[in-house]
């Protein structure tokens, strides 16, 4: 019997106001793994009533001990760690070992936040008057709504989830129609680990009805989002209307430069984890192979033999190199993005097509083009999906206006041997990431993470730079000195 699961707001389970549903899809079997209610505007104000409720009892908690919360939950991640990636190998798709990396993901954003709880620091500096402190401290923002893509399930939703907690916020949480489930398990482990009541609730539904009442609900505070660049740039106007703060990670168009004297084997391995690894639906992943003119025929012949090796199927079976495609929809653009890329006149060298027959879910072929120039659609607009397109360049100046010739500034790598060729793509790189002889994709929680130009608005994510998200400075001035002082004024 397939399970049905309910909002979870106020820490208690709860009927949805809409007396809808939706399934949740296996992309891999087409298999209906559980039914979830759609939650309205009704319950995102109820969540956020109890969001308010949660925040007083929260962020009355000292730091160290907010931390004490995490630190269990990131044991209960630990414990269930192999439960949770065989969950969301058949949520989402991903092979079961990348599905690991996710909730490990999740496992080290919570232990690192938590420790930031020891870490709560502001600044002291000198008065210009006499007998007079100063310093700054840190404090939570208040109510947070929080909308997740579905790519990482568990990941994402730990790396705002975690440092707004730590930080002494409440959160309103809509995970990704997609991948329910998961969101639902990590809310669920958090409330074991000793969540006090209301500090996270989760209202599942689509983003054009329950994102909508988030984005503009007058009494949450601030905006954390993950997804796509028109989707942002809506959640900023709407958020100007009521000067929310908003965070905003969104699209990227990730280039990989190889150059001429590379270690052509590593950046081959780099290539392909970075195009086809999570079936190449990574805000990171790379869709631009940008290759020096003397490795390209090299190159070119020894990528399309690698590629070609890969197994494609469930990603549950050890055998298996690249799961499905997240939805219909999604195997519906990349074929779309195919076609466009024909049409352009790039040539297609692999793939570009469903994967038939025998496979009932939502597979695509990994696909390459070549002959491909910087200004086409396949070379600028993100498809999320197993496609990369090969742009062939005559040294690294070309190669740098190449990769910097996209609205889109999240992740860049280049493969060299040359250190000053490295240094000057790391200066030179549009970028909010840049990798040196390692592929586009491979974040770590202890560095910020984020995006420049289209990607992002100048928020990071993880780090230390995530506390700052989710956190407001107050200045402070103690002056002890008995008598009025008059700043600016009295020292002259």
């Amino acid at each position: 019997m397939v399970q049905e699961y309910k909002l979870l707001i106020g820490g208690e389970s709860r009927d949805s106001s809409t007396g809808k549903t939706f399934d949740d899809i296996n992309p891999a079997t087409l298999e209906n793994l559980a039914t979830v209610q759609v939650a309205g505007a009704e319950d995102v104000d109820r969540a956020v009533e109890a969001a308010e409720k949660g925040f007083r009892v929260w962020s009355d908690i000292p730091a160290p001990r907010r931390a004490d919360v995490l630190f269990r939950a990131a044991r209960i991640l630990q414990e269930r760690k192999e439960e949770l990636a065989v969950l969301m190998t058949e949520e989402m798709g991903k092979v079961l070992p990348e599905a690991r990396g996710d909730v490990q993901e999740a496992i080290d954003i919570t232990t690192y936040a938590a420790g930031e709880g020891r870490r709560m620091f502001g600044e002291t500096t000198t008065s210009e008057l006499k007998d007079k402190f100063c310093m700054t401290v840190l404090r939570p923002i208040g109510v947070v709504g929080m909308i997740t893509p579905w790519n990482f399930p568990i990941a994402i939703p730990s790396w705002k989830i975690m440092p707004a907690l730590i930080a002494g916020n409440a959160i309103v949480f809509k995970p990704a129609s997609d991948t329910p489930m998961l969101a639902i398990k990590l809310v669920e482990i958090l409330m074991e680990a000793g969540l006090p009541p209301g500090v996270v609730s989760i209202v599942p539904g689509p983003g054009g009805s329950v994102g909508k009442s988030i984005v503009q609900h007058p009494r949450i505070r601030a905006i954390s989002f993950t997804g796509s660049l028109d989707t942002g740039k809506w959640i900023m106007e709407e958020c100007a209307k009521t000067m929310k703060r908003v965070s905003l990670e969104l699209g990227g168009k990730n280039p990989v430069i190889v150059m001429d004297d590379a270690d052509l084997e590593l950046a081959l391995e780099g290539v392909l984890w970075g195009a086809f690894g999570t079936t190449g639906q990574r805000c990171t992943a790379t869709s631009r192979l940008i290759l020096h003119e003397k490795v390209k025929d090299e190159f070119i012949a020894r990528l399309l033999a690698k590629t070609k090796s890969l197994r494609i199927g469930n990603g549950l079976l050890p055998e298996t190199d690249v799961g499905p495609v997240i939805n219909k929809s999604q195997l519906e653009k990349i074929e779309k993005y195919v076609r466009i890329g024909k049409e352009e006149g790039a040539t297609l060298l692999l793939g570009g097509s469903r994967v038939d027959p025998g496979l009932p879910g939502y597979f695509f072929e990994p696909t390459i083009f070549t002959d491909v120039m910087p200004e086409m659609k396949i070379a600028q607009e993100e498809i999320f999906g197993p496609v990369l397109s090969i742009i062939t360049v005559s040294g690294l100046d070309e190669a740098i206006e190449v990769a910097n010739n996209t609205k889109y500034g999240l992740s860049s790598a280049i493969y060299t041997e040359n250190v000053g060729t490295a240094f000057r793509a790391v200066e030179k790189l549009e970028a909010g990431v840049t990798y040196v002889n390692a592929p586009t994709i491979g974040a770590e929680v202890h560095l910020p993470f984020g995006g420049i130009k289209g990607t992002g608005n100048g928020f990071r994510e993880a780090g230390t730079e995530a506390i700052k998200e989710f956190t407001e400075v107050k200045a402070v001035y103690i002056d002890y000195s008995g008598r009025l002082q008059r700043a600016q004024i009295d020292t002259v």
